[in-house]
């Protein structure tokens, strides 16, 4: 089975959700008039795209004049890749070591899983990775860490349950310029967003890496759960605004039905998403591909 089949497969939930709601209303047409397109817009936003982008995809198959119900589809097509196209993003890792990226996100987004998984997958491009285990609070996520650093051949800097996450960055730093890392991956805090002094904690991480390795970090990656629909654009706001962030890993589309959020992050924020995760396994944390999802999302069952 080849990824885009596989991608396809992966995306059932939302392709049932919003292709197989939007299929179901043309076949029920015979014609496009304005009351089609009302309900399309409904089922859209039904699907987590989001009003203003629902809106806006309506607006083009407007825009198109198309007449036929099927060519809608066609339309909606369109207009879908372009918004994902708009801000397609991959990870820019600069050569000067090492490359500092950072990983924010609430607790229960697969933020950790997604650290090993990454560290994993610079493994097998060549790299060097040391992970920083700055998020001192939860000694699971550590043990987590570090298993994943065994498996990755990963160096993970560590210290004791609730130390400060600051020192750790700063040895992380120190470790990797020491080993030669190619990249430092630095885990964060994961408790709610709407705490001023946690997001106080990642801007003291940010500034002890600007002030240490200047240019740095390279990339502020947030990891945001596809399943909580709108409640992941909420936090993709909150965090851009406190933080800055410089693009998104969308975890957990192959067990929901709520993927059309990636349209609304990618349209109402404009921070591309770079990296998607569709299942469990090392290989399902993908580069974004606009072209390639789009079609896996559009493809016939």
């Amino acid at each position: 089975m080849n990824f885009f089949t596989k991608l396809g497969n992966k995306l059932t939930r939302t392709k049932d959700k919003l292709i197989g709601t939007i299929d179901t209303l043309l076949s029920g047409w015979k014609k496009v008039d304005p009351a089609l397109l009302e309900e399309l817009e409904e089922a859209l936003i039904s699907a987590d795209i989001g009003a203003l982008t629902s809106e806006k995809l309506i607006g083009k198959v407007k825009k198109d004049k198309v007449n036929e119900p099927e060519a809608v589809k066609t339309s909606l097509k369109e207009g879908i890749l372009s918004i994902l196209s708009q801000h397609e993003g991959r990870l820019i890792l600069p050569d000067a070591r090492p490359a500092v990226v950072v990983i924010i996100g609430v607790n229960g987004t697969g933020k950790t899983t997604t650290i090993g998984k990454l560290s994993e997958k610079l493994r097998r491009e060549g790299k060097r990775v040391i992970i920083a285990a700055a998020d001192t609070f939860r000694a699971a996520a550590v043990e987590q860490l570090v298993i994943w650093g065994e498996r990755s051949g990963a160096v993970v800097i560590r210290h004791t349950s609730g130390a400060d996450p600051g020192a750790v960055v700063f040895d992380a730093l120190a470790a990797a310029r020491t080993r030669g890392a190619d990249v430092l991956i630095v885990d964060t805090a994961g408790r709610l967003h709407t705490k001023v002094n946690l997001m106080e904690e990642l801007k003291k991480i940010r500034r002890i890496l600007e002030r240490e390795h200047p240019g740095s970090p390279h990339e502020v990656l947030l990891v945001l759960d596809a399943t909580t629909g709108q409640n992941a654009l909420v936090q993709a706001r909150l965090f851009n605004r406190d933080i800055g962030v410089t693009g998104i890993i969308l975890t957990k589309l192959d067990g929901t039905a709520k993927g059309g959020i990636i349209l609304s992050i990618m349209d109402e924020i404009e921070i591309p998403v770079k990296m998607i995760g569709v299942g469990e396994g090392i290989e399902d944390l993908r580069d974004f591909d606009a072209r390639e999802f789009v079609d896996a999302l559009f493809e016939p069952a």
